[in-house]
């Protein structure tokens, strides 16, 4: 008989975090967090030429121009950030591996970066977004401050009902909600799986001009690569639909692997051209370890 497994409560999961993940980053990152949120906030320092590594977007076209070689634009963070999270939990979020689904891991890391940025005071807030009600967003979390909270923002995530199966979602209206709700610049964090109708880049791009955009891509083994277990009914996470396959076939397996890889290479090129850092997140995968190698990336592009 399997011992009693309490329901997660929004105390639990913070404390959770707070031992296994915010004390491991505490170490690995020596407090600096600057690396995971510089760029957001900022106000204008110095000039200096354009070293490999750089970040395109902060270079200055009117010095490069006088200059005849590139310049980019230096910056001082301000003390207080201002983070926005447009969270997609529409349907595929509830797949994955038979231990977290991928909206373990969007309330794990939602959780975990909402504690990070409150403790040194600065404010929180949230989008929720099923791809329901009309493609409109269900609920907004004012950005407020404090642990009390972010405990209420993880209640909010943990009673938030699982989507029903819809045609396939559509991102666009989760971002311009973005555009139209968060009217200071902000540090906007996008988590998806980019199960999506396309579309969805100009408006990325948009809120690229007026924030600084993270992008944190849910994803599980599964999706990548399909196991040999024989006659199989694959279910669409999004729309319903049933498959009738057989993944011993080895050509299958190769074409499912090759679509992935596919989709893959057009969601990494759609983020590039909107300028924005991507952070992936497995439900297999170790969450301190994601983060520090996020951490170590922009730093390097930072000097």
């Amino acid at each position: 008989m399997s011992a009693f497994q309490p329901a997660p409560t929004p105390e639990r999961i913070l404390q959770r975090l707070d031992w296994q993940v915010i004390r491991r980053l505490d170490g690995l990152l020596q407090g600096d967090y600057r690396s995971l949120f510089y760029g957001n906030g900022v106000d204008f320092a110095d000039l200096r030429e354009y070293q490999p590594e750089d970040d395109i977007r902060y270079i200055d076209w009117n010095v490069t121009a006088r200059m005849d070689a590139p310049h980019v634009r230096q910056y001082v963070e301000d003390r207080e950030i201002t983070a926005w999270f447009l969270l997609d939990l529409s349907p595929s979020v509830d797949f994955g591996s038979p231990h977290n689904l991928k909206r373990g891991v969007l309330i794990d890391f939602v959780s975990t970066l909402a504690r990070l940025l409150t403790r040194h005071g600065n404010r929180v807030g949230a989008l929720f977004y099923s791809g329901q009600a009309g493609g409109r967003v269900e609920r907004i979390v004012p950005a407020r401050g404090g642990r009390l909270h972010v405990l209420r923002l993880i209640n909010d995530l943990l009673k938030h009902p699982p989507a029903p199966q819809t045609p396939l979602t559509n991102l666009t209206p989760l971002l311009e909600a973005g555009l139209h709700t968060i009217r200071r610049r902000a540090l906007v964090v996008l988590v998806s799986d980019f199960i999506s109708a396309p579309g969805w880049g100009r408006p990325l791009r948009l809120l690229t001009q007026r924030h600084e955009v993270l992008a944190v891509r849910l994803w599980d083994p599964r999706e990548m690569e399909l196991p040999d277990l024989g006659a199989l009914i694959l279910q669409d996470a999004e729309t319903g639909e049933q498959l009738y396959v057989d993944t011993h076939d080895r050509r299958f397996r190769e074409r499912f692997a090759e679509a992935a890889r596919q989709r893959e290479a057009e969601l990494n090129g759609a983020l590039r051209r909107a300028g924005v850092d991507a952070l992936a997140l497995s439900t297999e995968g170790d969450l301190v370890h994601a983060i520090v190698r996020f951490a170590a990336r922009r730093q390097r592009r930072r000097h």
